[in-house]
């Protein structure tokens, strides 16, 4: 929850009177009993902030975690020694190790847009090609998903706003799993321990992203359903 809200500050700023989107999440985080320190932290990172106003730090870390998957770990932070130490126990402590893995990802911008009628891939597809975008898809809620160089993210999203009049639900440069390299989850109990180690990550301060080059395997859907929410793509 506190994720949406950082994000709708970096679309449209920290004034919810002037940005509903920032409005509904800090309503719904209210709503889920949020603390309102969580909820100030989470405005002031959408701003590149510490809740004191200090600014903050970016840090990628790179592991490999049972069964041999490749994890990136995005984290903004007023302290990186404090924050990467904290990181790499956690690691750890999952078996995993730190180790290069970037190279099986690519990275990218991804703008998704708003479900609404009349936004459909077909409908979007081509003045989404015209705007700089490299690639279209559907997302599991019916949502549209364009695809980006990164560089161009935050420039194609203005303009598909303004030009189009297409509202923005979210914008954000990630890391793609190469489909050559994923791994399928084959045994519930090694998927229960990364879901384990994701639930740890999420009370790691400033962790704004969570990216593994996994696939479905023979889980059970409920359990796979369970570990998406709880990365970034």
């Amino acid at each position: 929850m506190t994720r949406d809200i950082t994000n709708a500050v970096k679309l449209a700023g920290p004034n919810p009177d002037l940005n509903p989107r920032l409005a509904l999440a800090i309503s719904t985080a209210k709503k889920s009993a949020v603390p309102k320190a969580s909820i100030e932290a989470a405005i002031a990172r959408g701003q590149g902030l510490s809740a004191t106003g200090a600014a903050l730090d970016s840090l990628v870390l790179e592991a490999i975690l049972p069964p041999s998957i490749a994890t990136i770990i995005e984290c903004q932070t007023d302290n990186k020694l404090r924050a990467l130490a904290d990181l790499r126990l956690l690691v750890k402590e999952a078996g995993g190790s730190v180790s290069t893995v970037a190279f099986m990802f690519e990275k990218k911008g991804r703008i998704i847009l708003r479900k609404a009628d009349g936004v459909s891939v077909d409908e979007v597809l081509e003045p989404a090609l015209e705007a700089g975008v490299i690639d279209v898809d559907e997302d599991d809620e019916g949502r549209v998903v364009l695809y980006t160089e990164p560089a161009m993210t935050n420039k194609t999203a203005d303009k598909l706003s303004k030009e189009l009049a297409l509202e923005i639900e979210e914008s954000e440069i990630i890391y793609d799993a190469n489909e050559d390299t994923k791994v399928p989850l084959e045994d519930e109990g090694a998927a229960k321990e990364l879901s384990s180690f994701l639930d740890d990550l999420q009370e790691v301060p400033g962790v704004q992203g969570v990216y593994m080059n996994w696939a479905k395997g023979s889980i059970g859907d409920e359990l796979w359903e369970e570990l998406r929410g709880k990365t970034t793509a």
